[in-house]
């Protein structure tokens, strides 16, 4: 399995090796997407059984959030620096 590994890695050019790694990197933002609906959903389930806590529910939501987004932020910057790397 890692001889054959090796062999497609070395059949690659360096072109395609970063174009690759810009599409895994794009990824990244899939990832923050179904994240980002996920913490919304129980954000959402959590102020419906305490509606007293919406505050603080919705402030550390949009802090979890925030951090969320940079990570997909992150993503993309690197994606476009490999694909300006190809160019």
């Amino acid at each position: 399995m890692i001889f054959a590994v090796q062999n497609l890695v070395s059949a690659l050019s360096e072109t395609s090796v970063f174009a690759l790694a810009a599409a895994i990197a794009v990824f990244v933002g899939f990832g923050a997407g179904i994240g980002m609906a996920i913490a919304t959903g129980k954000a959402l389930d959590a102020i419906a059984r305490q509606p007293e806590a919406d505050g603080k529910i919705r402030t550390t939501l949009l802090l979890g959030l925030a951090f969320i987004e940079t990570t997909a932020i992150y993503g993309l910057f690197i994606a476009i620096m490999l694909v300006i790397k190809v160019l």
